[in-house]
């Protein structure tokens, strides 16, 4: 896959930064349409994923930076696809709520936008593994791990500082690589049912990537008008997958769908990892 970084351009959307522009080719439209359609999938039968599975797979093959801003607008349609679960009544308890959280998460997410064409590609990727790994070790059910379950008791309580807290660190981590299972792990600690909690995350995500579209053109992190025009029709497949997950879901035992997210996020992220160190 051939990469050329883009010559400064005084279009409004778009500046010299360590965000490389994409050159399209077959193979390169075959990848990404494949690893969006995948995130789509994941994010349909789990409720999350989309960004994760999605960025992170983006991020072995093209800068990881690229892969973040290139994932903004097909994170906005999964995840517009999926608030639909909610209903009006749904939206209107969950907002107040979840309010503080989205709050500080949205100021969050903007602060980490504006910082993610400074951070170096090698240890974003050694840091993007981390994370993920990180959550699949936390999320599994097969080994206890010693004190989570006192730290997530302490750490994950439902006050307005508590989820201001969260959020906005959450937030930043969010807006800087796409990486959101800190609100994830927050979410799924409040004991929503699988669907709610399905509605709950995508209308979270929803508001955070409806900030995070504007803010990426107002500070000119899309490196040239084709990565804007890709990321834009990614949205086909980011919505196909998401459908097709959905109706998985209800086939799928939830221990089967468990195993095949984190099974595929821990392929991702020793695969990061691995790339970070300079070992692959």
């Amino acid at each position: 896959m051939s990469l050329a970084r883009s010559a400064p351009t005084a279009l409004p959307l778009c500046r010299e930064l360590t965000t490389v522009s994409i050159a399209l080719t077959p193979t390169t439209a075959a990848v990404f349409v494949s690893v969006v359609l995948i995130a789509g999938v994941v994010n349909g039968l789990a409720g999350f994923g989309f960004a994760l599975v999605g960025t992170m797979a983006l991020a072995t093959v093209v800068e990881p930076t690229t892969a973040v801003v290139f994932m903004i607008v097909p994170i906005l349609a999964a995840n517009a696809s999926l608030a639909r679960e909610l209903s009006v009544g749904d939206v209107r308890t969950c907002g107040r709520r979840f309010g503080p959280l989205l709050a500080a998460a949205l100021v969050g997410t903007v602060v980490g936008l504006a910082a993610v064409d400074r951070l170096p590609a090698a240890p974003l990727r050694l840091g993007l593994g981390v994370v993920t790994l990180g959550f699949v070790a936390t999320a599994q059910r097969a080994v206890a791990i010693p004190g989570f379950d006192r730290l997530k008791a302490g750490c994950f309580v439902e006050t307005p500082l508590a989820m201001v807290a969260i959020g906005g660190v959450s937030g930043v981590l969010f807006g800087g690589t796409n990486v959101g299972v800190q609100l994830i792990a927050y979410l799924r600690s409040r004991d929503l049912s699988h669907e709610l909690f399905v509605g709950v995350a995508a209308m979270i995500f929803l508001g955070l990537n409806a900030v995070r579209v504007g803010a990426a053109g107002a500070l000119g992190l899309y490196p040239d008008l084709t990565t804007v025009a890709l990321s834009v029709a990614a949205a086909v497949p980011a919505v196909a997958g998401v459908a097709v997950g959905r109706r998985l879901r209800v086939r799928i035992p939830e221990r089967t769908r468990r195993r095949f997210v984190l099974g595929l996020l821990a392929v991702v992220g020793v695969r990061l990892v691995v790339g970070g160190l300079g070992l692959a």
